[in-house]
């Protein structure tokens, strides 16, 4: 009887998916990118909405049928659109978005540079 029970909680230990710790951290990782479309200000992972739910069984499928974290996104943009990553692929419809924050930081640099520079030289003088 005890051989039994012992071989019944071994079959049930082993019929349990198990994610590894890896797996958990991508799965996470993803859910955080991924935007909530019916808690607009939300990521999936913090979501506790329906829809939160059903990506995240999704997001997980599409793990355990191999798919890399890219093939995911795009999975998900050819469904719900770019609307649904909190971080947007770079693509020549969105350069501008990308770029004109290091273009703002860079124009705020020489503004300050000059500025010092003028103050400088209208103290020497």
């Amino acid at each position: 009887m005890k051989k039994q029970f012992l071989f019944f909680i071994i079959y049930i230990l082993m019929t349990i998916p198990v994610h590894t710790a890896d797996t958990q951290t991508k799965l996470s990782e993803i859910y955080k990118n991924l935007r909530c479309l019916v808690c607009q200000g939300q990521s999936v992972a913090d979501s506790n909405s329906d829809f939160a739910a059903t990506i995240k069984l999704v997001v997980q499928d599409q793990l355990k049928k191999g798919k890399t974290e890219s093939e995911i996104y795009n999975f998900l943009i050819s469904k719900y659109g770019e609307w649904i990553v909190y971080q947007p692929i770079f693509n020549k419809n969105n350069f501008l978005l990308w770029i004109l924050p290091y273009i703002v930081l860079v124009f705020g640099g020489f503004i300050v540079f000059f500025a010092i520079r003028k103050t400088k030289r209208s103290k020497v003088n």
